[in-house]
């Protein structure tokens, strides 16, 4: 039976289950675990208190919905896009036009209010979490440097909330299977402790068209521990230590020539992640201190055939290494008046990165990528490489620290409230390159007898030097808010800074080193390292206006915003011309962004609700000139114009106070995406529509649902290589089942 026939009995079904409904519904979608918002340390009231864009989700709310990573946030949040690669390896986050495909994230994460550094390590799975809250806009003022888009807040299941077990086993269509346990416990009144395992395995989704192999399998395994001592009244101490290992193919990219997705080397990722995250709290008369220590660890290790065709043209290996530790000192104070209150700290870090990433070149790479370029330019002296193949090696050794001071005050007058802030972050960092290559070729010379050995060149290059980075920025907030009368809400205006750091071009360095062997054989042009390596920060100013309303009694909450935002040297992942193995960040001149959205969620009845929320973004170059062309007047690669999310949920008791189902249809809408500068290759608006029942008893659910129901074809990626386009398919329809057991 197909995935459409299948759905369409599951929503038949459905429909006719409605049927049992009991005349009487009680409230059986609220319990203990469905919390609406858990505020952040950094938060100085509610979120939909606050002068902020924010989309909160309850755990709940991703059980039913199925969202089990980061990724799954773009189906429901506006404005708010993270493109599939295709593979774990990154966390690419645009919002209102602003994001980052390599390097520096521009949207923070916080889980249990720790700073993940490293995007590489933002696409894990959710499991056992009580709430996901994301800030839009840029949130810079408290949370520092790469937030200027936004911050994601997770916050995981407390055993001070939930004792017992929690048990959940997945199975798909698509041969993906995905179970975890978690045992959560109170030793005593001020004491609890859990401990959460997960493990998931899919075969995968797309073939590789030439050995038949699926390319997208994955292997994935987390475990997380959470302590919460209450020490006495006025102290408290949290910890939450986990640790995943996964390995996995991927970059299933389709050629646009061909719409084949064929290579002929093998590609995966492997990543191990360590994080530990204590936090200490005291609570005193006038102020309280929240002193929050991590120390996190990730070691990953990428090998792609970077040419995605099946040929033999080079292979690029990437080794990660990285030690990062922070401290955040928070101090509020505890106002009873609820006149003045404010917020002040002190935040440091410092990480340290190993990096080996070597590009292999191979015997059609060496024809055609070199020695067709020497001959053709000296054909009188032709050459042939001593071997089929060879590495250009780069390591990298990239510390990294920096310091914070912030602060945040916060004044009611009547309905009126007046928030200021400030911030001042400093930053170093330093590059520690070595790029060396030992290989060599023969030349010949062409005379009236043909052709004959002339002579041999060894090539021996063996670069090191050092690159230093400081940032320094200033970074204001300041927003009015407004209280209505009877509790309907608030609305607001803010201006705040954005502000996303600088760093190095390391994946150039392949391309530094092809082009100093070029130079060796009388070609090419010299590369100023210190040039292509380093880009500049990227800063903008935001201005916003919005609003979060509760109308007719509560059944209807409905959360707006309009911004537009002014940005310089606003970070791009372009991929140079010609036949080069790298991508290159660089820094577009200026460029603008503007829109709005809204969220709603209607409660009707006891038994129904509606949720839906719209984005609209108009991203577009202002200033950008790349030497070659001037894209000024273009659309931004990877912000969609418009982001859509619908859903319909029913519940319905069958029994008082017993069991219940519960039927819910969403649909899901992106588009236009630009995929590059020059907006030559774009996917336009698609839709996909999901379906879902769910059987509650007594802490048992069984859910089945449906993806992508209608099989839509769309693509999420771009990605050039040697000046040929290769896309990433979306996934196609999907169905699965899901059990959960609390007890």
């Amino acid at each position: 039976m197909n995935q459409k026939r299948y759905m369409t009995l599951l929503l038949l079904g459905a429909w006719a289950g409605g049927a049992l409904c009991a005349p009487e519904p009680p409230d059986t979608l609220s319990t203990t675990l469905d919390e609406v918002s858990v505020t952040a340390v950094k938060q100085m009231s509610a979120l939909r208190n606050d002068p902020t864009a924010v989309s909160i989700l309850s755990g709940k709310e991703l059980e039913r919905l199925d969202i089990v990573s980061i990724k799954g946030i773009s189906d429901v949040v506006p404005n708010f896009f993270m493109a599939d690669y295709g593979s774990r390896i990154t966390s690419s986050i645009y919002v209102r036009g602003i994001g980052a495909r390599m390097d520096q994230p521009s949207v923070g994460l916080n889980v249990d209010n720790v700073p993940y550094l490293n995007k590489d390590a933002y696409d894990f799975d959710l499991a056992d979490i009580a709430s996901v809250e994301m800030l839009r806009g840029p949130q810079s003022t408290l949370y520092g440097r790469n937030t200027m888009a936004g911050v994601i807040n997770v916050t995981t299941l407390s055993p001070m909330r939930y004792q017992g077990w929690r048990i959940m086993a997945q199975a798909t269509s698509r041969l993906a299977f995905k179970g975890s346990a978690g045992w959560y416990h109170r030793f005593a009144d001020n004491v609890g402790f859990s401990v959460t395992g997960a493990y998931s395995h899919a075969r995968g989704e797309f073939k590789n068209g030439y050995n038949g192999k699926y390319l997208d399998w994955e292997r994935n395994f987390s475990l997380r521990s959470k302590l919460h001592w209450r020490v006495s009244p006025e102290w408290s101490l949290r910890n939450t230590l986990s640790s995943g290992y996964l390995r996995q193919g991927g970059y299933p990219y389709e050629y646009k020539e061909t719409g084949r997705i064929e290579y002929n080397d093998t590609c995966f990722y492997r990543r191990f992640t360590i994080a530990d995250g204590l936090t200490a709290r005291y609570v005193g008369d006038r102020f309280n201190v929240t002193s929050i220590t991590s120390l996190q660890y990730i070691d990953d290790n990428m090998t792609l055939d970077q040419d995605f065709l099946p040929l033999d043209y080079f292979t690029i290996t990437q080794k990660k290494r990285e030690t990062a530790v922070t401290q955040d000192v928070v101090v509020r104070n505890n106002d009873d008046s609820g006149v003045y209150s404010w917020l002040g700290g002190i935040f440091g870090f410092y990480k340290h990165l190993d990096m080996d990433a070597p590009v292999t070149f191979k015997d059609t790479g060496i024809r055609e990528l070199i020695e067709d370029n020497r001959n053709n330019a000296n054909p009188s002296h032709p050459i042939s490489w001593r071997s089929r193949s060879f590495p250009l090696n780069s390591e990298f050794t990239i510390p990294t620290w920096g310091v914070a001071a912030y602060h945040e005050s916060v004044v009611s007058l009547g309905r009126w409230r007046i928030t200021g802030g400030l911030r001042l972050d400093y930053e170093r960092a330093t590059l520690d390159y070595h790029s060396f290559c030992d290989t060599g070729y023969d030349v010949f010379r062409i005379t009236d007898n043909g052709r004959e050995f002339y002579r041999t060149v060894d090539i021996d290059i063996d670069d090191r030097g050092q690159l230093h980075r400081d940032f320094l920025n200033l970074l204001p907030k300041i927003a009015v808010e407004y209280e209505l009368e009877d509790g309907l809400g608030n609305v607001y205006a803010k201006v705040s800074k954005g502000y996303k750091t600088g760093g190095f071009n390391t994946q150039m360095f392949s391309d530094v080193l092809q082009q100093r062997l070029m130079n060796i054989m009388g070609i090419g042009s010299r590369y100023d390292v210190d040039d292509i390596v380093g880009y500049k920060p990227e800063k903008s100013w935001n201005y916003e206006i919005g609003s979060h309303l509760n109308l007719f009694s509560g059944r209807v909450e409905l959360d707006m915003a309009a911004f537009y935002i002014d940005c310089r040297d606003q970070q791009l992942t372009m991929f140079p011309d010609g036949t080069t193995t790298g991508r290159i960040m660089t820094n577009a001149g200026k460029t603008r962004s503007y829109g709005v959205e809204a969220s709603l969620t209607y409660r009707p009845g006891e038994r129904l609700t509606f949720t839906g929320s719209y984005g609209y973004t108009d991203a577009r170059f202002r200033k950008f000139f790349n030497g070659i062309d001037n894209f000024k007047g273009k659309y931004l690669p990877y912000a969609p114009g418009n982001t859509l999310f619908l859903q319909a949920l029913w519940s319905c008791p069958l029994t008082p106070g017993g069991a219940s189902l519960a039927f819910d249809v969403n649909m899901r809408g992106v588009g236009k995406i630009y995929w590059n500068e020059s907006n030559t290759e774009v996917q336009d608006f698609y839709a996909l529509l999901g379906a879902g029942v769910t059987f509650s008893s007594s802490g048992f659910s069984a859910q089945l649902w449906g993806k992508n129901l209608t099989d839509t074809r769309y693509r999420t990626f771009y990605f050039m290589s040697m000046g040929n386009s290769f896309f990433q398919r979306g996934r196609g329809a999907e169905s699965g089942i899901t059990i959960r057991y609390n007890f």
